[in-house]
Protein backbone atom coordinates (compact mmCIF):
# COMPACT_ATOMS: atom_id res chain seq x y z
CA UNK A 1 0.00 0.00 0.00
CA UNK A 2 3.54 2.03 0.85
CA UNK A 3 6.10 3.00 -1.66
CA UNK A 4 9.28 4.09 0.30
CA UNK A 5 7.16 4.39 3.11
CA UNK A 6 5.00 6.92 1.22
CA UNK A 7 1.37 6.90 1.03
CA UNK A 8 0.32 6.64 -2.87
CA UNK A 9 -2.67 9.35 -3.80
CA UNK A 10 -4.35 6.18 -5.90
CA UNK A 11 -4.04 3.72 -2.81
CA UNK A 12 -7.38 4.48 -1.43
CA UNK A 13 -9.67 7.33 0.28
CA UNK A 14 -8.08 8.74 3.91
CA UNK A 15 -10.89 8.96 6.30
CA UNK A 16 -10.75 12.05 8.57
CA UNK A 17 -13.28 11.36 11.56
CA UNK A 18 -14.30 14.91 12.83
CA UNK A 19 -13.13 16.62 9.35
CA UNK A 20 -15.50 19.60 10.30
CA UNK A 21 -13.80 20.34 13.41
CA UNK A 22 -10.57 22.19 14.29
CA UNK A 23 -7.91 20.25 13.30
CA UNK A 24 -10.03 17.92 11.19
CA UNK A 25 -11.13 20.30 8.68
CA UNK A 26 -7.35 21.52 8.48
CA UNK A 27 -5.93 17.73 8.01
CA UNK A 28 -8.90 17.33 5.11
CA UNK A 29 -7.90 20.53 3.28
CA UNK A 30 -4.07 19.85 3.43
CA UNK A 31 -4.89 15.99 2.15
CA UNK A 32 -7.09 17.27 -0.59
CA UNK A 33 -4.52 19.94 -1.87
CA UNK A 34 -1.87 16.60 -1.94
CA UNK A 35 -4.17 14.71 -4.53
CA UNK A 36 -5.22 12.50 -1.93
CA UNK A 37 -9.45 11.01 -1.99
CA UNK A 38 -10.79 12.34 1.30
CA UNK A 39 -13.57 11.22 3.21
CA UNK A 40 -14.74 13.26 5.71
CA UNK A 41 -15.91 11.38 8.86
CA UNK A 42 -19.63 13.05 10.10
CA UNK A 43 -22.39 12.75 10.95
CA UNK A 44 -24.08 15.07 7.97
CA UNK A 45 -21.17 13.69 5.51
CA UNK A 46 -22.03 11.90 2.26
CA UNK A 47 -21.52 8.89 4.17
CA UNK A 48 -22.32 9.24 7.86
CA UNK A 49 -19.82 8.54 10.71
CA UNK A 50 -21.01 8.93 14.15
CA UNK A 51 -19.20 7.76 17.03
CA UNK A 52 -22.06 6.75 19.19
CA UNK A 53 -23.72 5.11 16.03
CA UNK A 54 -21.54 1.66 15.08
CA UNK A 55 -23.92 0.89 12.37
CA UNK A 56 -22.22 4.16 10.36
CA UNK A 57 -18.43 2.91 11.14
CA UNK A 58 -18.21 -0.22 8.22
CA UNK A 59 -19.51 2.11 5.22
CA UNK A 60 -17.10 5.16 6.46
CA UNK A 61 -14.13 2.80 6.51
CA UNK A 62 -15.03 0.61 3.01
CA UNK A 63 -11.61 1.51 0.54
CA UNK A 64 -9.84 3.32 3.60
CA UNK A 65 -5.97 3.10 3.53
CA UNK A 66 -5.25 5.82 6.51
CA UNK A 67 -7.60 7.44 9.11
CA UNK A 68 -7.27 10.74 11.27
CA UNK A 69 -9.13 10.01 14.54
CA UNK A 70 -10.76 12.98 16.76
CA UNK A 71 -13.47 12.12 19.48
CA UNK A 72 -15.43 15.24 20.24
CA UNK A 73 -15.72 16.35 22.93
CA UNK A 74 -12.72 14.94 24.41
CA UNK A 75 -11.05 11.75 24.46
CA UNK A 76 -11.14 11.79 28.30
CA UNK A 77 -14.59 11.41 28.56
CA UNK A 78 -16.83 8.30 30.04
CA UNK A 79 -17.30 6.08 26.89
CA UNK A 80 -14.54 7.35 24.21
CA UNK A 81 -11.81 4.36 25.42
CA UNK A 82 -14.49 1.96 24.57
CA UNK A 83 -15.42 3.53 21.17
CA UNK A 84 -12.05 4.19 19.86
CA UNK A 85 -11.05 0.62 20.77
CA UNK A 86 -13.85 -0.93 19.28
CA UNK A 87 -13.26 1.02 16.04
CA UNK A 88 -9.40 0.74 15.61
CA UNK A 89 -9.80 -3.14 16.00
CA UNK A 90 -12.09 -2.92 12.76
CA UNK A 91 -10.13 -1.36 11.35
CA UNK A 92 -7.50 -3.07 11.20
CA UNK A 93 -9.33 -5.87 10.21
CA UNK A 94 -10.91 -4.06 7.31
CA UNK A 95 -7.17 -3.42 6.53
CA UNK A 96 -6.54 0.36 7.25
CA UNK A 97 -2.84 0.47 7.35
CA UNK A 98 -2.52 3.50 8.84
CA UNK A 99 -4.31 5.66 12.38
CA UNK A 100 -2.76 8.96 13.88
CA UNK A 101 -5.27 9.74 16.97
CA UNK A 102 -5.69 13.36 18.44
CA UNK A 103 -4.83 12.63 22.04
CA UNK A 104 -5.07 14.86 25.17
CA UNK A 105 -1.92 15.73 27.09
CA UNK A 106 -1.98 15.06 31.07
CA UNK A 107 -5.34 13.37 30.66
CA UNK A 108 -5.40 9.77 32.08
CA UNK A 109 -8.70 8.58 29.79
CA UNK A 110 -6.49 9.98 26.68
CA UNK A 111 -3.76 8.18 27.67
CA UNK A 112 -6.12 4.71 27.47
CA UNK A 113 -7.54 5.93 24.52
CA UNK A 114 -3.91 5.44 22.99
CA UNK A 115 -3.57 2.10 23.90
CA UNK A 116 -6.36 1.01 22.61
CA UNK A 117 -5.34 2.62 19.28
CA UNK A 118 -1.84 0.88 19.29
CA UNK A 119 -3.02 -2.38 20.80
CA UNK A 120 -4.98 -2.06 17.78
CA UNK A 121 -3.62 -4.67 15.00
CA UNK A 122 -3.21 -1.47 12.33
CA UNK A 123 0.39 -1.93 11.20
CA UNK A 124 1.53 2.08 11.95
CA UNK A 125 -0.29 4.02 14.11
CA UNK A 126 0.73 7.52 15.20
CA UNK A 127 -0.24 9.36 18.60
CA UNK A 128 -0.44 13.25 18.55
CA UNK A 129 -1.00 14.10 22.02
CA UNK A 130 -1.62 18.32 22.33
CA UNK A 131 -2.04 21.07 24.53
CA UNK A 132 -4.69 23.45 24.53
CA UNK A 133 -5.28 24.76 20.88
CA UNK A 134 -4.35 28.64 20.27
CA UNK A 135 -7.70 28.55 18.15
CA UNK A 136 -9.90 27.72 21.11
CA UNK A 137 -9.86 31.43 21.53
CA UNK A 138 -10.84 32.56 17.49
CA UNK A 139 -12.95 29.42 16.84
CA UNK A 140 -14.23 28.01 20.03
CA UNK A 141 -15.64 28.56 23.12
CA UNK A 142 -13.72 30.96 24.08
CA UNK A 143 -14.33 33.20 21.44
CA UNK A 144 -17.56 35.12 22.83
CA UNK A 145 -16.05 36.07 25.82
CA UNK A 146 -13.01 37.70 24.01
CA UNK A 147 -15.79 39.50 22.36
CA UNK A 148 -17.09 40.43 25.38
CA UNK A 149 -13.69 41.65 26.73
CA UNK A 150 -13.86 39.18 29.87
CA UNK A 151 -12.37 35.23 29.73
CA UNK A 152 -13.73 33.18 32.72
CA UNK A 153 -12.65 30.40 33.57
CA UNK A 154 -11.69 27.79 36.89
CA UNK A 155 -8.26 27.74 36.44
CA UNK A 156 -5.28 29.89 38.49
CA UNK A 157 -1.98 30.48 37.31
CA UNK A 158 -1.01 26.79 36.15
CA UNK A 159 1.12 27.18 33.11
CA UNK A 160 0.27 25.83 29.73
CA UNK A 161 2.45 25.56 26.29
CA UNK A 162 -0.74 26.39 24.09
CA UNK A 163 -0.57 24.96 20.79
CA UNK A 164 -1.35 26.04 17.07
CA UNK A 165 -3.91 23.56 14.88
CA UNK A 166 -2.35 24.21 12.09
CA UNK A 167 1.13 22.66 13.73
CA UNK A 168 -1.27 20.13 14.36
CA UNK A 169 -2.82 19.49 11.14
CA UNK A 170 0.90 19.40 9.52
CA UNK A 171 2.29 16.83 12.03
CA UNK A 172 -0.91 14.33 11.31
CA UNK A 173 -0.95 15.14 7.72
CA UNK A 174 2.87 14.00 8.04
CA UNK A 175 1.92 11.00 9.90
CA UNK A 176 -0.54 9.73 7.59
CA UNK A 177 1.40 10.39 4.49
CA UNK A 178 5.30 10.14 4.37
CA UNK A 179 7.21 7.68 6.29
CA UNK A 180 8.96 7.51 9.61
CA UNK A 181 6.04 7.82 11.92
CA UNK A 182 4.90 5.10 12.50
CA UNK A 183 5.52 4.04 16.18
CA UNK A 184 5.79 7.85 17.35
CA UNK A 185 4.20 9.64 20.05
CA UNK A 186 4.54 13.13 19.18
CA UNK A 187 4.04 15.81 22.44
CA UNK A 188 2.66 18.91 20.59
CA UNK A 189 3.05 21.94 22.46
CA UNK A 190 3.82 25.87 21.42
CA UNK A 191 7.34 27.25 22.23
CA UNK A 192 6.71 28.68 25.60
CA UNK A 193 4.38 28.66 28.58
CA UNK A 194 1.97 30.97 29.19
CA UNK A 195 -0.59 31.73 31.80
CA UNK A 196 -4.48 31.90 30.94
CA UNK A 197 -4.17 35.48 31.84
CA UNK A 198 -1.04 35.52 29.42
CA UNK A 199 -2.46 34.37 26.69
CA UNK A 200 -5.56 36.75 27.18
CA UNK A 201 -2.62 40.08 27.60
CA UNK A 202 -1.13 38.57 24.47
CA UNK A 203 -5.06 38.49 22.68
CA UNK A 204 -5.36 42.44 23.97
CA UNK A 205 -1.95 43.98 22.72
CA UNK A 206 -2.58 41.79 19.67
CA UNK A 207 -6.44 43.31 19.11
CA UNK A 208 -5.69 46.62 20.70
CA UNK A 209 -8.71 46.13 23.07
CA UNK A 210 -9.21 45.74 26.37
CA UNK A 211 -9.83 41.93 27.38
CA UNK A 212 -9.51 40.75 30.90
CA UNK A 213 -9.03 37.16 32.40
CA UNK A 214 -10.82 36.52 35.66
CA UNK A 215 -10.81 33.03 37.67
CA UNK A 216 -14.14 31.74 38.60
CA UNK A 217 -15.48 28.81 40.70
CA UNK A 218 -15.42 24.99 39.11
CA UNK A 219 -19.56 25.43 39.85
CA UNK A 220 -19.80 28.69 37.94
CA UNK A 221 -17.95 27.13 34.98
CA UNK A 222 -19.83 24.37 34.93
CA UNK A 223 -23.45 26.54 34.40
CA UNK A 224 -21.74 28.07 31.43
CA UNK A 225 -20.62 24.99 29.70
CA UNK A 226 -24.04 23.47 29.93
CA UNK A 227 -25.56 26.58 28.72
CA UNK A 228 -23.75 26.22 25.50
CA UNK A 229 -25.02 22.31 25.45
CA UNK A 230 -21.68 21.20 26.46
CA UNK A 231 -20.89 18.38 28.84
CA UNK A 232 -20.79 19.65 32.60
CA UNK A 233 -17.81 16.60 33.20
CA UNK A 234 -15.57 18.72 31.07
CA UNK A 235 -15.14 21.13 33.93
CA UNK A 236 -13.06 18.48 35.89
CA UNK A 237 -10.96 18.46 33.00
CA UNK A 238 -10.02 21.75 33.14
CA UNK A 239 -9.36 21.49 36.93
CA UNK A 240 -7.48 17.80 36.21
CA UNK A 241 -4.79 19.14 33.52
CA UNK A 242 -4.48 22.58 34.96
CA UNK A 243 -3.04 21.88 37.67
CA UNK A 244 0.02 22.55 36.13
CA UNK A 245 1.46 18.88 35.28
CA UNK A 246 1.59 20.23 31.62
CA UNK A 247 4.10 23.06 32.38
CA UNK A 248 6.63 21.94 30.44
CA UNK A 249 7.57 21.78 26.76
CA UNK A 250 7.31 19.26 24.06
CA UNK A 251 9.38 18.42 21.06
CA UNK A 252 6.84 16.83 18.94
CA UNK A 253 6.30 19.58 16.24
CA UNK A 254 10.34 19.49 15.24
CA UNK A 255 10.88 16.09 15.65
CA UNK A 256 7.92 15.15 13.46
CA UNK A 257 8.35 18.41 10.88
CA UNK A 258 12.15 19.62 11.37
CA UNK A 259 10.98 22.88 12.40
CA UNK A 260 9.56 25.15 15.34
CA UNK A 261 6.53 25.34 16.12
CA UNK A 262 4.06 28.78 16.13
CA UNK A 263 4.62 30.99 19.33
CA UNK A 264 0.97 32.18 20.78
CA UNK A 265 1.94 35.90 19.76
CA UNK A 266 2.43 35.22 15.82
CA UNK A 267 -1.49 33.38 16.39
CA UNK A 268 -2.55 36.28 17.96
CA UNK A 269 -1.57 39.00 15.23
CA UNK A 270 -2.88 36.88 12.07
CA UNK A 271 -6.39 35.57 14.10
CA UNK A 272 -6.56 39.29 14.89
CA UNK A 273 -5.89 40.47 11.10
CA UNK A 274 -8.97 38.26 10.27
CA UNK A 275 -10.85 40.33 12.26
CA UNK A 276 -12.53 37.78 13.92
CA UNK A 277 -11.93 39.62 17.19
CA UNK A 278 -13.78 43.18 16.02
CA UNK A 279 -16.91 43.30 18.42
Amino acid sequence: MTENGVLPTDAGAVLVVGGTGKTGRRVATRLIERGYDVRIGSRSAAVPFDWHDESTWLPALDGVTAAYLTYYPDLALPGAVEHVRDFSRLAAERGVGRLVLLSGRGEEGAEAGERAVTESGVPAWTIVRCAWFNQNFDESFFLDPVLAGEVALPVGDALEPFVDAEDIADVAVAALTEPGHAGELYELTGPRLLSFADAVGELALATGRPIRFTPVTAEEYRAVLEAEGLPGDLVELFTLVLDGRNAFLGDGVERALGRKAKDFADYAREAAATGVFNA
